[in-house]
Parts: C-alpha cells; sequence; structure tokens
C-alpha cells in the first residue's frame, strides 16, 4: 500500500529535481530512517521553501539508495549531498505561475492541525514528512487542476 509524503526543499534542490525530469529525488543526510521506509508506489509532494508553495507530484520507482555523488546543492547547507536517493517519475508538474501557495492548507489539511495558524510553516520544518491520503488527496486534485491552467504571455492578462 503506498504511502504519501511531503518533500520540503529550497528552490534550488527543487529547479535540480525538475532539471533531471522528476527522475531522481534526494532526501537528507538528517532523514536516513524516514527515507528508508519509502518504497516504490509512494507517492511525493513537493513543498518549495521561500516560496511557501506546492509545486508537483512524483510516484517513486526503485527503492532508496545510498549515495555520495553530489547532484544536488544547498547554499544554505553547502555540505549536504542528499545521500538518500530514489527513482521517481513525474505524476503532476505545474507551471511556476501556478504553484498553490500552502498557507490557505493548514486549515483543510488533517495533518498540519497540530500547529497554530499564525505558525503554519512550522509544518514543514525538516525535509520530509509522511501524510495521510486523504490530505494528499486533496493537494493531488488542487495541483493537477493548477497544472491544466493556461500559461499567459508576458504582459496579457490572464483568462
Amino acid at each position: 500500500m503506498a504511502r504519501y509524503w511531503i518533500v520540503v526543499g529550497g528552490p534550488e534542490v527543487f529547479e535540480t529535481t525538475r532539471e533531471l525530469g522528476f527522475t531522481r529525488q534526494g532526501f537528507k543526510s538528517t532523514r536516513r530512517v524516514m527515507a528508508n521506509s519509502i518504497v516504490p508506489g509512494d507517492m511525493l509532494a513537493f513543498y518549495v521553501t521561500g516560496r511557501k508553495q506546492f509545486a508537483a507530484i512524483a510516484r517513486v520507482t526503485t527503492p532508496v539508495v545510498e549515495e555520495r555523488t553530489r547532484i544536488w546543492t544547498n547554499s544554505k547547507k553547502p555540505d549536504e549531498l542528499y545521500p538518500y536517493r530514489a527513482g521517481i517519475e513525474p505524476v503532476v508538474t505545474v507551471p511556476q505561475e501556478h504553484w498553490l501557495d500552502a498557507e490557505p492548507y493548514h486549515e483543510r489539511f488533517e495533518w498540519t492541525q497540530r500547529w497554530p495558524k499564525a505558525h503554519w510553516t512550522l509544518a514543514y520544518q525538516g525535509n520530509l514528512h509522511e501524510i495521510k491520503k486523504p490530505d494528499f488527496d486533496l493537494l493531488h486534485h488542487d495541483l493537477k487542476a493548477a497544472s491544466t491552467l493556461r500559461v499567459s504571455p508576458a504582459g496579457d492578462s490572464p483568462g
């Protein structure tokens, strides 16, 4: 049975995953136990720090392995190698203009309810969070809808 995860990372880490065609994802060295519980078929939703937005969903395609070659870089943590890695495939990718703001989901998700609304960003501390299927399904639905929105040419009004 699939498990559902939020992967929290900065824009440069997410951009590398996107440039790789959503074929690989690395997890921080501090998340060894959690990362090693991820198996093929599990689903990952990507939360981009700084932007405080959800950007994509991918399915895990291979078991997690430990590797020490540098793929992802993080200017805030230059020594982090994201050594626990899995093969992934894209399920939903959203143009950056249509990424979903995470704050409104605080009220809609069950898993975020242990944090007060005024401190909703605390839910996204740490690189990896397991969430329940109903929360993931809600996000999947909304990201899928956002992925079909038309990107307007520069200077045009949306619509």
